[in-house]
């Protein structure tokens, strides 16, 4: 896991990952504490998905940029485009399930 502390930073590691999946957080959110472990879980699963972390307490514009409401915001990218994007309560098996069908279709090319 990465840590993004700059707008610069988060468009970079989009950019260069062929699968970028990000994580947006705050210090005091225990939802994303919890969830954070269940989703590198899901994560090593698939391993060239890249995971980039970002604290939105810390990069504030995080939210306009990537148009966050809540956290935890999960976002997966494939080639730069967006293809997944769940907040707050995620259900893990769902989502497990979403990036394996994403992962599959676009891992031979």
């Amino acid at each position: 896991m990465k840590e993004l502390t700059a707008i610069d930073e988060v468009d970079t590691f989009i950019e260069e990952n062929k699968f970028s999946f990000i994580y947006v957080s705050r210090t005091n959110c225990s939802v994303c504490h919890a969830l954070l472990p269940q989703v590198k879980e899901v994560l090593s699963q698939f391993p060239n998905i890249q995971l980039g972390f970002v604290n939105a307490d810390e990069l504030e514009e995080i939210a306009g940029r990537l148009s966050i409401f809540t956290v935890p915001a999960l976002l997966f990218f494939v080639e730069g485009k967006e293809v997944i994007r769940e907040a707050r309560f995620v259900q893990i098996e769902a989502l497990r399930e979403k990036i394996g069908r994403i992962y599959e279709m676009n891992a031979e090319e």
